[in-house]
């Protein structure tokens, strides 16, 4: 049997999703402005965690595997898919963290086509002060609310990315 979708009140903006999320996205996106300036790395911007968090992940990924020396890096479509941004944002994103200083673009020797992102010294060694910061920034977003009912919230959040053919979080 299928499932009936819920109904929602659109015009009711204490019990519409849509509203609620863009509101506290809004509001946890303040806070992590706030936080990042806090720690002396206001460069950094949130908007730009999506792509250091991908290619942190990356670095991480090849010092376990014993790639130190390696360039590292990732293609900009892969890193974008990781990241959740579409070709088109990814540019523009891409743009403003090459002039921060966090990331620069190489041609793939591989394929001419495509390009690079790699992080530069200054975007690995802001690494930890983001952690540090992006975990206090949730800790007052979220704080007092209980662990698992968090774990609800991102369980909900995942479903929805695909329900949206959105992919799923890495």
């Amino acid at each position: 049997m299928k499932r009936q979708a819920p109904q929602f009140d659109a015009l009711d903006t204490a019990e519409c999703p849509y509203y609620l999320i863009t509101r506290a996205s809004l509001a946890i996106t303040a806070i992590l402005k706030k936080s990042l300036a806090g720690a002396g790395i206001g460069h950094v911007k949130p908007a730009y965690l999506g792509v250091l968090m991908g290619l942190w992940k990356e670095e991480s990924l090849d010092e376990a595997l014993g790639k130190l020396g390696s360039p590292g890096g990732m293609k900009i479509a892969d890193l974008g898919r990781r990241a959740g941004l579409e070709p088109s944002t990814m540019t523009g994103v891409i743009d403003r963290m090459e002039r921060d200083g966090l990331v620069r673009r190489e041609d793939d020797p591989e394929d001419r086509r495509a390009q690079i992102v790699r992080l530069t010294d200054e975007g690995s060694r802001v690494r930890r002060a983001a952690a540090s910061a992006v975990d206090a920034a949730l800790g007052e977003a979220f704080g007092g609310i209980a662990t698992g009912a968090l774990d609800g919230m991102k369980g909900v959040l995942r479903k929805v990315l695909v329900n949206t053919e959105r992919g799923t979080v890495e």
